[in-house]
């Protein structure tokens, strides 16, 4: 059972004591969502094996194993956070623009938005600094309205001047199982949403991940997307059935034993894996899950991870739209 949900007043980053209370308090998506789904008895997919050798013969030997890294951040708004316009460069026909108008959106932007990597992984970097640094990362960023239940996505985001650019927006509705338009992408390649899939501070420290995760691999297939995914991104050469496809949900073995040693953020992803599972959501040269880059996490709390072969997971039977939670 979930508490009050605190009153957001202010822009709050993610990273802070006053958004754990609020986290702990709201519901992410319907219990029904697939991001909510308890696959932990779903039946083993016909060709997980081979899925899962190719998954790990399309890495490089010292990336087959699991990679907690530290990516995505977010801030929590208010309701009335004023919008900001937004110019998307890339997919403005893709992109939700939220009473602008194409190529621009107008999103509830504060003058704090981190963007990805920052503060764990930017070094000496302010938060000014690294909104407004040009490189060719991901930078994704993460506006999260918990009264309203709206979260906004980006990525390639940067602020120029006043104003910010991004190369595609895309806006979910918390309280609804709905959807990306099919064939749209998102912040992610596969469509999907990328908030209810971070490891956070505040539930590792509860004990359990308690979502699917974002997993990123090497290759996925063309032209193919399972639900809830709505989007491919690959080439038209890979067409191979025991390719990923965008959406595709793999699982912790159960049968894979959690040291008593490890630590307890380890054991928290680990009992998520199991029970929830991760979707695949991007291609990348890793194998990997999102932990937010919450400066409050222990030295090495994930390091133990990197002993854990792509070979402890198996594919399972996706559920479709109509199947929802089992």
């Amino acid at each position: 059972m979930l508490g009050p949900l605190p009153v957001v007043t202010h822009p709050i980053l993610f990273n802070t004591t006053n958004a754990d209370a609020i986290l702990a308090a709201m519901q992410i998506f319907p219990v029904s969502n697939p991001w909510n789904e308890d696959i932990s008895h779903r039946p083993v997919l016909a060709n997980s094996e081979a899925m899962i050798a190719r998954i790990l013969s399309d890495l490089t030997p010292n990336h087959r194993t699991l990679v907690a890294e530290y990516e995505m951040n977010f801030v929590l708004v208010p309701d009335n956070q004023p919008r900001v316009r937004i110019n998307f460069f890339n997919y403005p026909d893709e992109s939700d623009l939220d009473g602008g108008t194409s190529p621009d959106g107008w999103y509830p932007i504060p003058a704090n938005l981190p963007v990805e990597t920052w503060p764990a992984q930017t070094g000496s970097q302010t938060l000014s600094q690294w909104q407004t640094r040009a490189d060719d990362s991901d930078r994704h960023a993460i506006m999260v309205a918990p009264g309203s239940g709206f979260i906004w996505e980006t990525w390639e985001t940067r602020r120029t001047g006043t104003n910010w650019q991004a190369s595609n927006g895309a806006k979910f509705n918390l309280n609804s199982n709905q959807r990306r338009p099919v064939g749209w992408t998102s912040g992610d390649a596969a469509g999907l949403p990328m908030f209810p899939a971070l490891v956070r501070y505040d539930e590792a420290e509860r004990g359990m991940v308690e979502h699917a995760c974002r997993l990123v691999v090497k290759r996925t297939r063309y032209n193919h997307f399972i639900y809830p995914a709505t989007h491919y991104a690959a080439p038209p050469a890979n067409t191979s059935s025991n390719l990923p496809a965008m959406g595709q949900r793999l699982r912790l073995k159960a049968s894979f034993v959690i040291p008593e040693n490890w630590t307890k953020e380890e054991t928290a992803v680990l009992r998520g894996l199991k029970k929830y599972g991760a979707l695949v959501a991007d291609n990348g040269n890793v194998f990997s899950i999102s932990v937010t880059p919450d400066d409050r996490w222990p030295a090495n709390c994930f390091d133990h991870l990197r002993s854990i072969s792509v070979t402890n997971f198996e594919v399972i039977q996706t559920t479709g739209p109509n199947e929802g939670r089992r």
